[in-house]
């Protein structure tokens, strides 16, 4: 197992790179929904991501909407770890904390593109020997 997606259920959509060249892969909106002025949300994809011990999914809005509609990721990057993958919290379910910044409601209906995932890895210091096990779900690095 290298790295890639799957479903937690059938309303998943198993993200997609759009060319050859493009580098993320994109995340789509799995049911319609509807994100008042200045409000967020947290929209569902059913969707986990594996990788390497190594690597880290990094998640961003897509350019299109942040220009046109002005709807941010609320942390700007999403980080997923590789040890969030099938952690007892959730599963290791992907969900986007997204914020419509404009002063008009925003429509996304299912099969939009919404965010893009690009797989990287990481460097780690000298003498790094962490080994706590991920207790903590979506937003939280939990230690036991």
């Amino acid at each position: 197992m290298k790295r890639g997606f799957d479903q937690l259920d059938e309303r998943g959509i198993i993200p997609t790179r759009a060319t050859k060249g493009s580098a993320g892969y994109d995340f789509f909106v799995v049911e319609d929904v509807t994100i008042p002025p200045k409000s967020k949300i947290l929209l569902p994809t059913y969707v986990r991501a594996y990788m390497q011990e190594d690597e880290f999914l990094a998640l961003y809005i897509r350019s299109s909407l942040a220009l046109k509609y002005e709807l941010l990721l609320l942390n700007q990057t999403g980080i997923i770890d590789s040890d969030y993958y099938n952690n007892p919290s959730n599963l290791g379910h992907i969900q986007l904390a997204l914020y419509n910044q404009s002063t008009q409601e925003i429509s996304l209906k299912r099969f939009d593109r919404v965010a893009q995932g690009i797989f990287m890895p990481y460097l780690k210091v000298d003498n790094d020997e962490v080994t706590h096990p991920r207790q903590g779900g979506f937003g939280s690095t939990k230690q036991s």
